[in-house]
């Protein structure tokens, strides 16, 4: 250990990005791989999209300039489509409501920096869930309060999360993450759930992640303006297939995004990425054509693979399904998994104590669904 670092980190593992198996592993140079590990969507931009965006950094982009710090024609954009999605809209979400950030990770960090550091507060999460969250507070010094989920539906366990915020009071629990719906079990939040977070109180962060909203058109951004504690995350990586530009985005009070905007580093957005975000929200239905397919494709292999004799996979409100084996579902037993579907063509995760898979491309579906059912004959 390097003597001026802080000892602590020594004990944290970093977030491990493609983790479909060691990458040492044997595996055939000619195999084709279905990378069905990091819940990106399995199309890329089309062409023409691709080449509006070349003509417009060719037109329009000043490499020697940075990017527009302001964010202001993409916070506009964003708004205009978050209201698109509310059925009721009592209060119009405007740009004042919109922060953004080089992807949802920035808009954590930002907001762990805005609320917990110097010892001021602790957060509370739900595991399983996105790791992101205890990784980026345990880098920043800030205590992580971890409670169980129901092993039935994942359903976080109301009652030890109402404890744990009695009982941590040094520091105590600012902040609440939750994903909605949650990776990587998949399970939208329930009515309960969603109750619990709306009683909270005024002192403690709520953090609703809706990066799969436009998957499980499930969202709360409608109270957004009746709730001054909360912020929803979202992302562009997903159905809006710029995973490689890393482009996220927080909707909370215009109070907040005044904070958020005080934490974040200049600049931190690259024209590139603002010019890919306005172009994929002007053709966003263009784009979401595909999500139909992409929750059939997810139906056909959650109903395919609730037969499979080894495992229990669980509905899903996503992008991905989630299971577990219904034996031995010991790490080593998961991790041998992953590596007999690596050596077969097909990348899946090992997470949160079972198995999460992305849904591809029909094609890739169908091989890896034949691929976890070869497992029953090795």
């Amino acid at each position: 250990m390097l003597p001026f670092i802080r000892e602590d980190l020594n004990q944290f593992e970093a977030y491990t990005p493609h983790p479909g198996g060691d990458s040492g592993s044997a595996v055939k140079s000619d195999l084709i791989m279905d990378r069905l590990d990091t819940n990106e969507s399995p199309y890329d931009l089309p062409g023409e999209l691709k080449q509006k965006l070349a003509s417009i950094y060719q037109r329009d982009i000043e490499t020697n300039r940075y990017p527009d710090g302001s964010h202001e024609p993409v916070k506009k954009a964003i708004a205009n489509y978050v209201n698109s999605a509310i059925s009721e809209v009592s209060t119009p979400i405007t740009a004042d409501y919109v922060s953004v950030g080089n992807g949802s990770d920035e808009l954590i960090r930002s907001l762990l920096i805005a609320t917990c550091l110097n010892g001021s507060g602790s957060i509370l999460v739900a595991n399983p869930t996105f790791s992101m969250y205890a990784i980026l507070a345990q880098t920043l010094g800030v205590p992580v309060v971890t409670v169980n989920r129901s092993e039935a539906n994942f359903e976080i366990d109301l009652i030890a999360a109402k404890q744990a915020i009695l009982d941590q009071q040094n520091p105590p629990i600012k902040v609440v993450f939750v994903v909605h719906p949650n990776s990587p079990t998949a399970n939208a939040l329930t009515e309960a759930e969603l109750d619990w977070l709306r009683s909270l109180p005024q002192h403690i962060l709520v953090v609703i992640d809706e990066a799969y909203f436009e998957f499980s058109q499930t969202t709360v951004a409608g109270e957004i303006t009746q709730h001054p504690n909360w912020v929803i995350l979202r992302t562009f990586s997903k159905a809006f297939r710029l995973a490689s530009l890393r482009v996220g985005y927080a909707i909370t009070s215009p109070e907040l995004t005044t904070i958020l905007e005080k934490v974040r580093l200049p600049y931190n957005l690259p024209s590139f990425s603002q010019e890919a975000a306005l172009l994929a929200l002007t053709h966003r239905e263009e784009l979401q054509q595909v999500i139909p397919e992409i929750i059939r494709e997810r139906d056909r292999l959650w109903t395919r693979l609730a037969n499979h004799p080894l495992f229990k996979f669980w509905p899903s409100d996503a992008n991905f399904i989630y299971g577990r084996l219904k034996s031995n579902n010991s790490d080593q037993r998961l991790n041998q998994i992953v590596q007999a579907m690596k050596s077969q063509g097909s990348l899946i995760r090992h997470t949160g104590g079972g198995l999460r898979i992305t849904i591809g491309t029909p094609a890739e579906n169908k091989r890896t669904g034949d691929r976890l059912f070869s497992l029953i004959d090795n």
